[in-house]
């Protein structure tokens, strides 16, 4: 079976790397990174737009540009993605996008190469990962989106599948801000769905370290009167707003 994967530029080759996982629970753990093309949301400040929004895709985005498809996709055969991945020499898989359960039932295959690694899958909370898959799984990083990212609510919140991830223990929720405001709409979905403060974090929208540093000196504030976690973006911290990181 084979993967879609996100190319990084200028060579086109896949976004294999390793790095510091940047954000939630693992962040500063040194991991293997796999990122995967297409997602079913569109969040229009999303930094990652090369993986889905190309061109003819009429979803909004706030860079307003486009990106050709051929360059920045890849189609790779499961066991060589295994094979790259087991090259980099982490004990560790994190498996983003896009959306990566979209592509479930090849990340089955891939995950099943890889037997000794812990896996962790960011997804968007829409949808779920097949039983092959399922049992694989170390940690899910959950990111729902709010209104702000400009996905209609009956796409972004699927009430099933938070359910269902709620009551998971392998499940974290990562809540992106931009302004103090959106916190109403996070405590309104830890309500209904009983997400567990110490396995909630907020996380600063952004892609400079000044505008991250800027938006924690009152999301720092926010956490603590709500017994939230904080999560950074240490990848912006260090790498800036790059691929590959």
């Amino acid at each position: 079976m084979k993967l879609v994967l996100a190319a990084m530029e200028p060579g086109g080759g896949p976004e294999i790397f390793a790095a510091l996982q940047g954000e939630g629970a693992s962040a500063g753990r040194p991991v293997a990174f796999v990122r995967l093309s297409r997602c079913n949301l569109a969040c229009v400040w999303c930094d990652t737009p090369y993986t889905w929004h190309f061109e003819g895709d009429e979803r909004p985005h706030e860079s307003g540009e486009e990106w050709p498809r051929k360059p920045n996709q890849v189609t790779l055969d499961v066991a060589d993605v295994a094979e790259r991945i087991l090259s980099l020499g982490q004990d560790r898989l994190v498996i983003t996008g896009g959306e990566p359960l979209l592509q479930g039932a090849a990340l089955a295959e891939l995950v099943a190469l890889l037997p000794d690694m812990t896996v962790e899958i960011e997804t968007n909370g829409t949808t779920t990962a097949p039983p092959p898959l399922d049992i694989r799984i170390d940690q899910y990083n959950v990111s729902p989106k709010l209104a702000h990212s400009g996905n209609p609510r009956e796409l972004a919140l699927v009430a099933e599948r938070l359910d269902a991830y709620a009551t998971d223990p392998r499940a974290f929720f990562k809540f992106v801000i931009q302004r103090e405001e959106d916190l109403d709409e996070v405590l309104a979905l830890k309500e209904r769905y009983r997400f567990p403060n110490e396995r909630t974090f907020l996380m600063p929208e952004g892609t400079s370290s000044d505008m991250l540093r800027w938006r924690a000196t009152w999301l720092e504030q926010l956490c603590l009167k709500h017994g939230l976690r904080f999560s950074d973006r240490l990848h912006i911290h260090i790498h800036g707003d790059t691929r590959g990181t």
